[in-house]
C-alpha cells in the first residue's frame, strides 16, 4: 500500500472503528507510525502538504505551485545546485536575486513528533530564519522522516562523517498564530509547501 493511501486511510478513519471491542481503556495508546504523526503534526502547524509517487509528479507539482502563486518569471534563491535546472526550466531567476520571492530546496529531515523540518548550512547556507524569502518550497523523500529532532541529528552525523554542517535549525511554524503562544515565541512563519516523494 502506498504512503499516500496508508495517511489518507488512517487520518480519515472512523476512531471507533479504530480500537478493538476487547481493548481496555486503560492500556497505552498505540504509538502511530512515524509518517502518519509526521503528516498530522505537520498539517496542524499550517504545512501544505503534496504528496508525489515520482520525480516526474515532483515536476508537475512545483510548476502548479507557481501557477498558484504567480511566480513564474520572478527571483528565488537555492543553495542547491541540483535543484538550479528546476527553476531554469521554468524561467525563475536564481542568479544574485535582489527580491527573491521563494527558497527551493531540500532538507536533512522530517521530524515526526514536532510535523517540523530539519534544515543546516547544507540548505540554507548561513541565513536565519528572517533573513530568508516568506515562502519555502522543500522537496523531501519518505525515507526522510525520523520520529524525534534527536534522531533527526544522528542522520546528519552518519551522513555527514568529515565535514559536520552548521546552521543547524527546524523549522515548524507555517502560519501565523492569531495568539501569542509560549511555545512559537521568536519564530519565524514561513508559508511552506513540502513535496514528499516515496521513496520506501
Amino acid at each position: 500500500m502506498s504512503f499516500f493511501k496508508k495517511i489518507l486511510g488512517s487520518l480519515f478513519a472512523n476512531t471507533s472503528e479504530q480500537s478493538g471491542p476487547n481493548e481496555s481503556q486503560y492500556l497505552p495508546e498505540k504509538e502511530l507510525p512515524i509518517d502518519e504523526e509526521f503528516t498530522f503534526n505537520f498539517k496542524s502547524n499550517g504545512g501544505k502538504f503534496l504528496y508525489c509517487e515520482t520525480e516526474t509528479e515532483v515536476q508537475d507539482t512545483f510548476v502548479s505551485i507557481l501557477m498558484e502563486n504567480d511566480w513564474f518569471e520572478s527571483e528565488a534563491i537555492t543553495f542547491e545546485s541540483n535543484l538550479i535546472p528546476m527553476l531554469r526550466d521554468n524561467r525563475i531567476h536564481y542568479n544574485q536575486p535582489k527580491n527573491p520571492l521563494f527558497l527551493l530546496t531540500t532538507c536533512e529531515s522530517l521530524i515526526a513528533d514536532e510535523g517540523s523540518i530539519l534544515f543546516s548550512s547544507k540548505q540554507v547556507s548561513h541565513l536565519k530564519p528572517l533573513e530568508l524569502p516568506n515562502n519555502i518550497v522543500v522537496i523531501a523523500t519518505t525515507s526522510q522522516i525520523t520520529r524525534s529532532k534527536s534522531d533527526g541529528l544522528r542522520e546528519i552525523k552518519k551522513k555527514y562523517q568529515t565535514v559536520f554542517p552548521t546552521n543547524i535549525t527546524t523549522f515548524k511554524c507555517f502560519e501565523p498564530t492569531k495568539e501569542d503562544h509560549f511555545l512559537n515565541y521568536g519564530s519565524t512563519p514561513k508559508n511552506l509547501y513540502l513535496l514528499l516523494l516515496e521513496d520506501l
